[in-house]
């Protein structure tokens, strides 16, 4: 590994060592320091306090006429510091953001330029071109050299065709080298001496998304699906690439190019905590977005649709008595949408021709007489084939689309979420990506956007499973919305786990269930079970309809990426705290600090424990109230694969 240099905290110039010109860039703290050496190529190396962290990493940009990057020739660098405060539409975190950091902008001779802005918790850089016409882009360059050691926290496809929803492997960079499998992002590593580097990409418009592999020499290289050109029958939901062209995009030669951003922090509880995929993307373009409602969805394909009991007097399935009798429950809990998945439809291949036995016109009316909103799946393929769907569900009253079975993320179908949102808007409705990539930036422009699926969630049944999931705080969910749909009502341990379809059951504890409304970040959060389980567990459906989607405050407590988080979240005056774990240990416990809270008040705390059986018996949980006051402290345990979920009033 190469010397780094360590300049002053506050320095930020340019200088020329051994013959070669180095433009160093920090962070407004100076914890975070990045050198740029203009060579043969355009290389860059980071460091965190007196920790290297990346190694003459490399950046470039193939043309079909030329590379970008190569024997650079710089004509200009510019510098500029900002200091602003952001406030999104859809607040996941923080009603309001910071926007703070030290920006790099290096024009070269050849009608580009480099961008690279520090931030405290980070850094990014994106290509900027001024080329004349359309370009064909052959491959974006990326070389990343991590310090020896590093733990790859990656999820690894087959191939380019993916959901997302593999299941995280956990590997060194020489054990990754064997492997002939890629990973996509985010990716999370983990250094020796504690740092993590959380690595993803935000800004992605008109262009495919960001694959990597072992460049077979111990570092990481970038790699993209090629551009289809012709496709081919597949089905209701999909279609076959039967073409592909020699590039991986074709793109007007003026623009700007994703952000590739990179979260460093030695205290884990900051991934949690980041937004740099928000103050990277770009800002929303969507003039009146009052009509945008963030909200709870009752669903019903995962627990069958057959609620049961002395008040089901009907034949329950995908029925217009089914359906009402979900109204019905969201209503009385106060839950703002039902979504209707397959079946509400004739078939899958045409939107425009109701199933009469579910009669989603007379749902949409007595949905509004309820004060409860219709949000309606479908395939990619069907809103493609059918583009004017987003104007006749506005005449009938629709809320929102889940669209489904993308599987795929080059240019073409980056391009077709970007359509399917703008189009929505237009017709004021909301869009969630199921069978998506993860969130990139588009949910900011587009803030109707409001879940993407990208996730192994609770779909997967038995292979959803906390050690797994207690990840994607960390990792996942930090980079944006996501629909994993929690809220299981029937709960077990791993190695007594039996669940099908309509009596489906997760993996962990019921408190473990109750605290991901708290943890996991969405602007559409899913109730995924019977509505005659939430009945029947009243106090636990009362306190999972109160949590809010959207957040003034967020503030991880204690957190250590792949075993817990306890995460303490403000709306108004209300504090929640959601906590979770793995499988690892029989018991964890905590003492938290509730320093947080408002001097000179007193709060009530509703939580909601592991019992004392519940790392058997997953069922186990206690309801408990007390009173608080800023300063106090209380003890947190988390059963194996359990949780903790609590209100502060």
């Amino acid at each position: 590994m190469k010397k780094q240099l360590l300049l002053p905290a506050a320095l930020c110039l340019s200088l020329t060592i051994f013959g070669q010109k180095v433009h160093q860039l920090t962070s407004p703290s100076g914890n975070i320091r990045i050198s740029l050496e203009l060579t043969d190529q355009i290389r860059y190396d980071v460091a965190q306090g007196n920790q290297t962290l990346m190694d003459s990493c490399v950046i470039g940009l193939e043309t079909a006429n030329r590379q970008l990057g190569i024997h650079p020739k710089l004509d200009k660098a510019v510098r500029q510091s900002v200091n602003e405060e952001l406030t999104p539409v859809v607040p996941l975190k923080f009603s309001t953001v910071t926007n703070r950091y030290n920006r790099l902008l290096l024009k070269f001779k050849g009608d580009y330029s480099v961008e690279f802005r520090a931030f405290d918790d980070g850094f990014a850089y994106r290509f900027l071109t001024d080329l004349k016409g359309e370009q064909e882009i052959i491959n974006e360059i990326l070389r990343l050299n991590l310090v020896d050691g590093c733990l790859l926290h990656l999820q690894q496809p087959d191939g380019f065709k993916t959901s997302y929803e593999e299941e995280y492997r956990h590997q060194t960079c020489s054990e990754w080298k064997n492997s002939n499998r890629m990973a996509l992002l985010p990716l999370l590593a983990s250094t020796p001496e504690g740092d993590k580097i959380l690595m993803s990409e935000t800004n992605l418009t008109d262009y495919p998304a960001m694959f990597l592999k072992n460049d077979g020499q111990g570092g990481i290289a970038s790699v993209f699906p090629r551009l289809p050109l012709e496709f081919g029958e597949d089905g209701d939901r999909s279609l076959k690439i039967l073409k592909e062209a020699n590039c991986i995009a074709r793109t007007a030669g003026k623009r700007s190019y994703p952000w590739r951003y990179f979260v460093i922090t030695d205290d884990d509880r900051k991934l949690i905590e980041n937004t740099l995929s928000y103050r990277l993307a770009e800002k929303n373009v969507i003039e009146n977005t009052s009509w945008i409602k963030p909200g709870l969805a009752s669903w019903e394909w995962w627990n069958g649709a057959i609620p049961y009991g002395p008040d089901v007097d009907f034949k329950a399935g995908c029925n217009l008595d089914t359906y009402k009798y979900f109204i019905d429950f969201a209503s009385h809990y106060g839950v703002e949408y039902i979504v209707m998945d397959e079946g509400w439809a004739m078939n899958t291949r045409d939107p425009y021709t109701p199933n009469p036995t579910v009669d989603v016109h007379e749902l949409i009316r007595y949905g509004k007489e309820k004060n409860v909103g219709i949000v309606l799946w479908l395939t990619w393929l069907t809103v493609e084939n059918h583009f004017d769907l987003f104007e006749t569900f506005e005449k009938w009253g629709v809320k929102g689309v889940k669209i489904d079975f993308m599987d795929r993320s080059d240019q073409w179908m980056v391009n077709f979420y970007e359509r399917v949102a703008r189009e929505a808007a237009k017709h004021h409705l909301f869009v969630d990506f199921h069978g998506a990539f993860k969130p990139a930036g588009l949910e900011y422009k587009y803030p109707n956007v409001l879940s993407y699926e990208g996730v192994r969630g609770m779909e997967q049944m038995g292979g959803c499973r906390p050690d797994n999931s207690v990840y994607f705080p960390f990792i996942r969910n930090a980079v944006g919305a996501m629909d994993y749909t929690p809220g299981a009502m029937l709960s077990m341990q791993p190695e007594v786990y039996r669940s099908e379809r309509p009596n489906s059951a997760s993996i962990g504890t019921r408190a473990y269930q109750m605290a991901l409304f708290v943890l996991f970040e969405t602007g559409l959060q899913m109730m995924a079970d019977n509505p005659t389980l939430y009945y029947r567990n009243d106090e636990c459906t009362r306190f999972i309809t109160q949590v809010p989607q959207t957040w003034d405050e967020t503030i991880a407590l204690e957190a250590e990426a792949g075993e817990y988080a306890v995460v303490a979240k403000r709306k108004g005056e209300q504090w929640y705290i959601g906590g979770m774990t793995n499988n690892r240990e029989r018991e964890r416990v905590f003492n938290i600090s509730l320093d947080f809270l408002q001097e000179g008040k007193n709060y009530l705390m509703t939580s909601f424990e592991d019992g004392i059986n519940a790392d058997h018996q997953a069922m186990d949980y206690r309801k408990q109230e007390r009173t608080l006051k800023k300063g106090d402290r209380i003890t947190v345990r988390l059963a194996r694969n359990g949780g903790f979920a609590a209100v502060i009033r």
